[in-house]
């Protein structure tokens, strides 16, 4: 459930229509619901209450300030994925206790940076990775704490781009040789071996996969226990889906409910990194047409966001909805046409062969669900400014980021003298 809802013909988040919001912010922007985002992470948190756990929110979904402190204050973590995120955690006030460093390229700058600052752990992709950490914490007088992210080799059923514990993919270590690596990195003087953790990949609607994921990994622990390596957490990663289209995605207690009986007698805390499910649909993208195009073949409604402010459609091939602000247009006679925007590339485009009600140049629509993978995957190709982010709380606007400018686009360039 979220807090978009048509109320007397206009769609409104919380209790202000987003015509007003884009009327003072403009278009196009990313538009946030507070109410929304303490839901979605209450409803997470509130279902695995009884069991020790911490939610590590994934800020790769939303990297926003206001956003992660948010998270912060309801007694959220972060994952992150770079040492730039780390500066993100700890600007917007996220405990280094409860930050976890996932990615297969951490560089020693990044791990230096992360063991500096005390976070909670490294998530370790690769026996090479583990040598790195070791050396970078000997340099400093540091112990890291680190759990080695295993491949169970489970198929999670979603689009391949987002399939991450397979066989194939680039993430984690094989199951096979587990046991091998925890063994290797135990033997370590500058490691402190406290964890496994198995990601298996995002937008998941099926509890199934994370029951098979779970079974292989409490043998493996059982396993480590055995040979004397002090596991305390277990980290399912995240990767829970959400409602884009016609997805009937579990709720987190349906999660709960299925994992918990595998788990609850192991003594661990348990570790969660939820990002999509809290936050894609607490946001939207707003736009507003421009023109409209009949071409021989197709209709197309050139609308002023573009790939470079929401890829996902060009990348995935991702399904966002598509609504008027104002409800009586929705009623309209439907007609069959892309959604494209104004980047120079024909892959530029939010919905494609879309059946929808019929749109004027100069009204405003909104992308649904795009509070996700929207706004930190964007971009300024075709030297266009990123845009605003908002966040509403009741009856209250809040830019939370501000419109880039054509200064903002040139930054740290320089032009050197021989071309003056």
């Amino acid at each position: 459930m979220n807090n978009f809802e048509y109320r007397h013909g206009e769609l409104h988040c919380e209790d202000v229509p987003v015509s007003r919001i884009a009327k003072e912010v403009g278009t196009p922007c990313y538009v946030y619901s507070h109410a929304t985002l303490l839901r979605h992470f209450q409803a997470y948190d509130s279902a695995f209450k009884n069991i020790p756990h911490v939610i590590a929110f994934a800020m790769k979904a939303n990297s926003n300030l206001a956003i992660l402190r948010l998270m912060a204050k309801e007694g959220s973590g972060a994952d992150i994925v770079s040492g730039g995120e780390l500066f993100r955690a700890m600007k917007a006030g996220v405990p280094a206790s409860k930050i976890v460093f996932a990615g297969v390229g951490k560089s020693p700058e990044e791990i230096r940076d992360a063991l500096k600052a005390d976070i909670l752990m490294f998530n370790v992709e690769s026996s090479a990775e583990i040598h790195v950490i070791n050396e970078v914490a000997a340099s400093i007088g540091k112990k890291a704490r680190i759990a080695l992210r295993i491949n169970p080799d489970v198929d999670p059923q979603t689009h391949p781009y987002i399939s991450t514990g397979m066989k194939k993919s680039k993430f984690g270590i094989a199951a096979d040789r587990a046991l091998e690596e925890y063994k290797m990195a135990s033997s370590l003087d500058h490691t402190d071996v406290v964890g496994v953790h198995a990601h298996i990949g995002s937008q998941l609607t099926d509890v199934t996969p994370f029951v098979d994921s779970l079974k292989k990994v409490v043998t493996l622990i059982d396993t480590l226990k055995a040979q004397g390596i002090n596991i305390r957490y277990l980290n399912i990663g995240g990767g829970l889906g959400i409602t884009y289209s016609e997805e009937k995605p579990p709720l987190p207690q349906d999660l709960a409910d299925a994992i918990l009986p595998l788990i609850k007698d192991l003594g661990l805390t348990l570790l969660m990194e939820p990002g999509r499910v809290i936050v894609g649909n607490a946001g939207i993208l707003v736009t507003k047409v421009l023109y409209e195009k009949a071409g021989e073949t197709k209709h197309f409604v050139i609308v002023n966001a573009a790939m470079n402010d929401l890829i996902r459609p060009s990348l995935y091939g991702a399904y966002h909805e598509i609504r008027p602000l104002d409800e009586e247009a929705a009623h309209r006679a439907k007609r069959q046409m892309d959604i494209v925007g104004p980047v120079c590339e024909s892959g530029d485009f939010l919905a494609k062969d879309r059946l929808l009600a019929a749109v004027k140049p100069g009204e405003l629509l909104a992308v649904m669900s795009a509070g996700a993978y929207g706004f930190v995957m964007s971009s300024n190709y075709n030297s266009r400014p990123r845009i605003p982010e908002v966040l509403i709380k009741g009856g209250e606007i809040h830019v939370i980021r501000e419109r880039e400018t054509y200064d903002d686009l040139i930054k740290g360039e320089t032009i050197p003298a021989f071309l003056n």
